[in-house]
């Protein structure tokens, strides 16, 4: 474990909000549930396998999608403390039969909640849920807090046909209020992906655009005005959103017909009402940020393992000329509050004082 002690923010403690995990195995999807569309992996070498839709290949992946040791190897070799786990988005399953994407969230969440028994002073979970049937998604969200312990959920920027702003995903957000679960917002099932296949535009403009869309249906639908206590956190630096903050704003402003009709406040309120990981690749883009949001509402993000991540896990945060508090504000300090957790829960058993 990173040493805590101190002022240094070469020896701080580091959380991880974004990082995704798989299990090494699966049972084959489409034969339990009797039609395709799903995720399969295919080890085809040592330490290595394709992620496969059906017979379409989807993405590779190497060991450290789903091995716990070697994840912590390479965290050590950054010192990054603690990872936060939740699965890779393309396994959400939205679009299949409710009762299906249930049963493999239970098996995924599952999985998530044994590598954090295994290793509780490492990772922190997240689980999945059925959003498309929102009475199966509460009661997944509950066992996901109440019997598996982990901190919260991670959610698509979208579900299907829904922005986050349909009225009936407000039981879930209203569910996760109560049971003080943190949400983790992940761009998936991008919009565009048709019209713009190339140049892996999907990735480099689809998600930042997704999440934009994500924070404003959540604004402008009224979820941080009717859950002020919803602690929820969106990937890649809030995507596009920051940048447009200024637009919405004026949206809002002259055409209040359009925009402000399920909520009359000014979407600027709520900056900062609401937490941004750190992914942004970019310093003068991490500055904005931290200046538009305040550094308590920032906090470290690298996609791990994923190659459009943070491939130097805090490298950013640490090159940035911000005082030694900031720094670990951001390399841990708004990760636990979003969290909800305390640092010393990190610090191993033969560390901690009585």
């Amino acid at each position: 474990m990173t040493d805590v002690a101190g002022d240094s923010t070469s020896s701080c403690l580091k959380v991880d909000i974004h990082t995704h995990i798989l299990p090494e195995s699966w049972p084959d999807l489409r034969e339990r549930y009797g039609y395709g569309g799903f995720i399969r992996l295919e080890h085809y070498k040592p330490c290595c396998a394709r992620m496969m839709m059906d017979d379409r290949f989807f993405r590779e992946v190497q060991d450290n999608c789903w091995d716990p040791q070697r994840r912590l190897y390479e965290c050590d070799q950054f010192g990054v403390g603690v990872q936060v786990l939740s699965t890779v988005p393309v396994m959400f399953s939205y679009w299949a039969h409710p009762e299906h994407t249930l049963d493999l969230s239970r098996l995924l969440n599952d999985h998530i909640a044994g590598v954090v028994a295994d290793y509780p002073d490492r990772f922190v979970g997240l689980g999945t849920l059925p959003l498309q049937a929102p009475d199966l998604a509460i009661g997944e969200l509950e066992r996901c807090v109440k019997e598996l312990g982990l901190a919260g959920v991670q959610i698509g920027t979208h579900v299907n046909d829904w922005n986050l702003d349909h009225p009936g995903l407000f039981a879930v957000f209203e569910a996760a209020a109560e049971l003080n679960a943190a949400i983790f917002v992940h761009p998936w099932d991008m919009m565009g992906q048709e019209q713009m296949p190339k140049y892996w535009l999907p990735w480099l403009v689809g998600m930042p655009a997704e999440t934009a869309r994500a924070i404003a249906s959540m604004i402008f639908g009224g979820i941080f005005e009717q859950f002020p206590q919803l602690r929820v956190a969106f990937a890649h630096g809030g995507g596009s959103f920051p940048a447009t903050i200024g637009r919405l704003e004026h949206g809002f402003h002259v055409r209040p017909d359009l925009c402000a009709v399920d909520n009359p406040v000014n979407p600027r309120a709520y900056v900062g009402k609401f937490y941004l990981d750190s992914l942004v690749h970019d310093p003068q883009a991490l500055d904005y940020i931290v200046k538009l949001m305040g550094a308590e509402r920032i906090a470290l993000g690298t996609d791990y393992p994923f190659p459009l991540g943070e491939l130097e896990p805090g490298k950013l945060i640490e090159s940035m000329p911000y005082d030694a508090a900031t720094k670990r504000r951001l390399l841990h300090g708004t990760a636990l509050e979003w969290l909800g957790l305390r640092e010393e829960h990190f610090i191993p058993t033969s560390r901690k004082t009585s």
